[in-house]
């Protein structure tokens, strides 16, 4: 039997139906929910060593966002968007018959993360930020645009390994076998070899006149959190600089902060070390 069991939801945006997939992980029956959502191109099972640390404590739910791994494409893609991603989470919640959630949200993750906690009857009581804060970057958005939604197609597996450390270099991460999970879960066979499992029009956001122009501010979401909150920082990150984290511990939920040595954006939670962190905020 499988560690984790794999369900989808049915979500609906301006343009129409689509399901979002997730996998479910621990006791299906246990009230204490923890959601985890990954960064722009990535997939929910990057926390499967999160997710399996914790299925002793919490029901562990891991969505693909729309348009990523198993989750549908949207039929329109100016859709892509953080107020299409958390109205997907409240129709997850409800699917899970839940009232109230703790939330691991790794880069966009983090962003749907804030802007549903940010919300009056916010079901989300512990939010953990993971390499992501309420100032964007703007040098980070760019080096992120140049190459989401341009992957090429690669002939065999070991290429997409490569293509993925490549551009994820900055994950830290300390061993082949990570890296070849991390490009396991992210690439699709296909036809011709094998292809990055996402829908290359969520690039289309980034296509607006001016929207890496300049940094993003989003400042007024995090002031209006008020759950227990930790922001977790690789400590080279491009996106989340240390002044930003700093000021996060001193305004709206004063978060709790921990930085991640020789790691950049972002941590991935696969070393012990980057776990207990997560683990001990969440279960203190």
């Amino acid at each position: 039997m499988s560690e984790f069991r794999e369900h989808s939801v049915l979500c609906m945006s301006p343009a129409g139906l689509h399901r979002m997939a997730y996998t479910e992980w621990g006791d299906a029956a246990n009230p204490r929910v923890l959601v985890c959502v990954h960064g722009l191109t990535r997939v929910g099972r990057d926390f499967d060593d999160l997710a399996r640390a914790l299925a002793g404590h919490y029901r562990v739910i891991c969505p693909d966002l729309v348009g990523r791994g198993n989750s549908d494409w949207l039929a329109d893609p100016k859709y892509y968007a953080p107020p299409q991603y958390t109205a997907d989470m409240v129709t997850l919640m409800a699917r899970l018959n839940v009232e109230s959630v703790h939330w691991v949200g790794t880069s966009l993750g983090g962003i749907v993360g804030m802007a549903l906690a940010a919300l009056p009857k916010t079901p989300v009581t512990r939010l953990v930020l993971n390499d992501v804060g309420p100032l964007l970057k703007a040098a980070a958005l760019k080096r992120i645009a140049e190459y989401v939604g341009k992957a090429p197609r690669f002939e065999t597996f070991e290429q997409a390994q490569a293509y993925i450390r490549a551009i994820s270099i900055s994950f830290g991460l300390k061993t082949e076998a990570q890296w070849k999970h991390l490009a396991r879960i992210a690439v699709k066979p296909d036809a011709a070899g094998y292809k990055m499992h996402y829908d290359p029009a969520i690039a289309v956001p980034f296509s607006a006149p001016d929207a890496l122009a300049q940094d993003v501010s989003l400042w007024p979401f995090y002031d209006a959190i008020k759950c227990p909150t930790l922001v977790v920082r690789g400590a080279q990150s491009d996106l989340l600089d240390h002044a930003t984290l700093q000021e996060m511990t001193q305004r709206g939920p004063r978060a709790q902060a921990a930085e991640i040595p020789d790691v950049g954006h972002a941590p991935m939670f696969m070393d012990e070390d980057q776990i207990a962190i997560v683990r001990d905020f969440l279960l203190q």
